[in-house]
């Protein structure tokens, strides 16, 4: 572990650490010496994280979960209740677009789909590691947003209210944990190069650059996560931090 990581002896928690945005933050936590629970569906691309994370001198390990199923977020911190005892950081991350249709032209089953992954899931993850951050004395909750949260486009309604519920959710969630030592808040990345970002929209490179917006990587969003995860205690809580360009 670096001796002089702003992180050491911390205990974090990263889902969709398997590979983009949420793999660069559970290494950008590693090299600052918190030890990361890397959390994904896909145990293959957990492994590869992990062995990262320890390059690092950290310590990391792998905990395969759909943070859609309720059950499966409830073992998954007693897991780090038995390995742990407690957990000081949490980056929500997992979530993505699963359709781009016009509202009348949409699948309900895909939309429902949509929304569980993108708020059902922030839901389950935040309401059941509440217990285990309130002994730490300094816990973080920071959930991955959207800007689409706030203005929405067409096409993508299930994403856009899952967001949008979401950025409420931090908000409440933050007032509720006011006096516990927990903070919450929402950093939105605007967009980011990614396997799921081109799948989603084949012209989202060109769409972004009309627009003048910064296509970031997954490492360019590690320094504002990082400034969030480092905040002292009793820092800012219930706010939104983003890394777009623009407004609207």
């Amino acid at each position: 572990m670096p001796e002089l990581g702003r992180l050491a002896g911390k205990k974090a928690l990263v889902t969709g650490a398997g590979k983009g945005i949420g793999k660069a933050i559970a290494l950008g936590l590693a090299s600052e010496g918190a030890d990361v629970m890397c959390v994904s569906r896909t145990s293959s691309q957990l492994d590869e994280t992990v062995l990262a994370v320890e390059k690092l001198g950290s310590r990391g390990f792998a905990y395969t979960c759909d943070v859609t199923k309720k059950k499966q977020v409830q073992g998954l911190y007693k897991e780090i209740q038995d390995r742990w005892g407690g957990l000081d950081i949490l980056f929500i991350n997992a979530g993505g677009t699963m359709q781009r249709s016009l509202v009348s032209e949409s699948d309900p089953k895909v939309w429902k789909d949509t929304v569980e992954l993108n708020f059902l899931s922030v839901y389950y993850c935040a309401k059941y590691a509440v217990p285990l951050m309130t002994t730490s004395g300094d816990g973080k909750i920071i959930i991955t947003g959207s800007g689409t949260g706030r203005r929405g486009a067409p096409e993508i309604s299930s994403y856009a209210c899952a967001k949008a519920a979401t950025a409420m959710f931090v908000r409440i969630l933050a007032a509720e944990l006011l006096n516990e030592d927990i903070t919450v808040n929402e950093l939105i990345p605007g967009p980011v190069d990614t396997d799921e970002a081109a799948r989603a929209s084949a012209t989202w490179h060109e769409e972004f650059r009309r627009a003048n917006e910064w296509i970031k990587t997954p490492e360019d969003v590690v320094s504002l996560a990082l400034f969030l995860a480092c905040q002292p205690p009793g820092g800012p809580t219930g706010q939104t931090y983003s890394l777009m360009r623009r407004d609207t």
